[in-house]
């Protein structure tokens, strides 16, 4: 037989693609056809939006946290932002910090002084639950800063703050 006539085993023979399937509520067809698989995609810029807000709202809160560690903002102003315990635990921090004398080690005096958030990012946990991460630089050293932030009837709150 020539190689023109000769007939293909069927582990030779091409395979044609399988269609993908799509899960259509109540398991009936679409009208165009049978099922085909396609899941409604997450709308991208409502979730990257919602990731910038979070974001913002971690720099904003973490920069007024280090405030309140270095004695130069009142905790309270966090009371709406950060649930009991993690005010709590920030204003015990704070009263800490402000009792270790100024001449009992060369850092004592500066700590949490000037300090800048440089950069925050975010991720995704669930629908209504992101953790956040922040890098904060101050005069004698670099600090991270970890939150998560849940949302609870329509605003966010930080229920665990993490510093460094």
């Amino acid at each position: 037989m020539s190689a023109m006539t000769s007939p293909r085993s069927a582990a030779e023979a091409p395979v044609p693609p399988a269609a993908p399937l799509r899960l259509v509520p109540g398991g009936a067809d679409p009208p165009g056809g049978p099922a085909t698989a396609s899941v409604p995609p997450a709308p991208l810029p409502r979730l990257a939006e919602e990731e910038r807000a979070i974001c913002a709202i971690s720099r904003s809160t973490v920069q007024a946290a280090i405030e309140v560690l270095a004695g130069t903002r009142p905790a309270q102003q966090l009371a709406r932002r950060l649930d009991e315990r993690c005010l709590s635990a920030l204003q015990h921090r704070a009263a800490l910090t402000r009792r270790v004398p100024c001449g009992a080690s060369p850092t004592a005096g500066r700590l949490h002084r000037n300090a800048t958030v440089r950069s925050v990012r975010a991720c995704r946990v669930s629908a209504d639950v992101y953790e956040a991460s922040a890098v904060v630089v101050e005069e004698l050293r670099v600090r991270a800063v970890a939150l998560r932030l849940e949302r609870s009837r329509l605003a966010w709150r930080v229920t665990v703050l993490e510093i460094g």
